[in-house]
């Protein structure tokens, strides 16, 4: 596994952006000129969405999608020239954030330019002729890893973007590519910069099932951690969407994030988030926008790198299309100082140090960082109820790290949140982990 993953990683903020629709130019300098007030939110990585070229035979919509890709080497025309990629660059780094690419290494477009330079590297279809082999992504087709000079070329292209100061890879699908060329691919970056950040786009259990079932590629999380420092929360995340549709329990939720600790390797990071590209906003889901801020306040405070996608403080509730030109309309950034606090909170001694339990206090979650020498308690208003929980931790007064309001424990007792509150405490013992376990 990659064994030398820093389990600080578990505290990176990650900015998603999509540059079509960042700014109303669309463009890297739309995206540089943010960058400021992105940092500001307590962000350390800014992770861009494919910056490459896109193809136009069989694209979808009228300026088709970004994981569509024409050529791995060059930077999409729409977006500016390969210099404002690099003036991106070092204004980022200036601002001491780093910059993650996306890697679409599955599939192509239709008219990439390894089409016609290597038609022998692309898996066929019955007809005989490049195909994809996810039905619904009828813009793209796939490359075929068996041969090994296809991996020198696409090891060749993350090479040139590490060369040109990119921080990391967010590796789309990366379940469905090979693992053995994530290996080899690793280790060659890693001559050029070691510090390079491997993010992998892991995909749903039932979806590896699938895959092996037709004979297909497939790697499990728990293969992708031999090579990524950072997975998905795929795993899981379908079992959070039950929960939030309550068509699921809680405990189960929350029984799966223990079976994370359990089945990963010690140091396993996951990436938390409530929203991205490929799923609704959490304001068009839960439309009680108290309850939406406990889920997001939740997975901030969870065990992981945490994800924000751009628009996300600004609590918008319409996903830019993949296929089109939808400008963000900002209107204000309502929910950045909810953001940024819970940024700062990633950074906890607590949280840096600790461990994580989840503890199920009808009717809120309890989450404790615990360290014997000071811990981090959150508690999470689920499901928007009022009244009081049972506590167990030392009465008196403390300081909500979200609202900076003072937070009253009396008798083992507290008035519940609307949302969340986030505090330091010193509990007296570790409190127990998970009560109730499904397994």
């Amino acid at each position: 596994m990659a064994k030398d993953t820093p389990k600080d990683y578990r505290s990176l903020v990650i900015y998603e952006i999509y540059v079509r629709s960042h700014s109303p130019q669309g463009t890297f300098q739309g995206v540089a000129v943010d960058l400021p007030r992105i940092k500001d939110l307590g962000v350390d990585i800014i992770w861009l969405m494919p910056i490459h070229p896109i193809g136009r035979l069989n694209r979808k919509g009228s300026l088709g999608c970004p994981y569509s890709i024409a050529d791995y080497f060059s930077v999409h025309p729409e977006y500016g020239s390969l210099d404002d990629f690099k003036t991106l660059i070092h204004k980022a780094h200036a601002l001491d954030l780093k910059v993650m690419i996306d890697v679409v290494y599955n599939h192509t477009a239709h008219d990439a330019i390894l089409v016609n330079e290597h038609p022998d590297w692309y898996h066929t279809g019955p007809d005989g002729h490049p195909a994809t082999t996810v039905p619904e992504w009828s813009d793209v087709i796939d490359l075929d890893f068996s041969h090994l000079e296809l991996w020198e070329y696409l090891i060749s292209a993350l090479e040139q973007w590490a060369g040109l100061g990119v921080d990391g890879f967010r590796c789309d699908v990366a379940s469905i590519v090979p693992l053995e060329f994530w290996v080899q691919a690793r280790t060659a970056v890693t001559r050029i910069n070691p510090q390079i950040i491997w993010l992998a786009e892991s995909v749903e259990a039932r979806w590896v099932a699938q895959r092996r079932s037709q004979d297909l590629q497939a790697s499990s999380d728990s293969q992708l951690y031999q090579v990524f420092d950072i997975t998905y929360d795929y795993d899981v995340f379908d079992a959070w969407k039950n929960v939030i549709a309550g068509s699921l329990d809680l405990q189960l939720y929350l029984d799966l994030l223990r079976l994370q600790d359990c089945i990963y390797p010690e140091n396993y990071v996951k990436l938390r988030f409530v929203e991205n590209h490929d799923n609704e906003r959490v304001m068009a889901v839960i439309k009680d926008s108290a309850r939406a801020l406990a889920w997001t306040a939740f997975q901030a405070f969870n065990k992981g790198a945490w994800l924000i996608y751009a628009g996300q403080e600004s609590a918008a509730e319409h996903l830019p299309s993949l296929f089109e030109k939808e400008p963000l309309d900002w209107g204000g950034y309502p929910l950045a100082d909810f953001h940024s606090r819970l940024a700062a909170i990633k950074k906890d001694p607590a949280v840096m140090l600790g461990e994580l339990n989840w503890i199920r206090k009808e009717p809120a979650v309890l989450g404790l960082w615990y360290t014997p020498v000071g811990s981090l308690a959150g508690i999470f208003n689920l499901n928007g109820e009022s009244g009081q929980m049972e506590i167990d931790l030392p009465d008196g007064v403390y300081s909500d790290r979200l609202s900076g309001q003072n937070i009253i424990i009396r008798g083992g007792r507290l008035d519940l949140p609307s949302s969340a509150v986030v505090f330091n405490c010193q509990p007296d013992r570790p409190l127990p982990a998970y009560q109730t376990l499904l397994f």
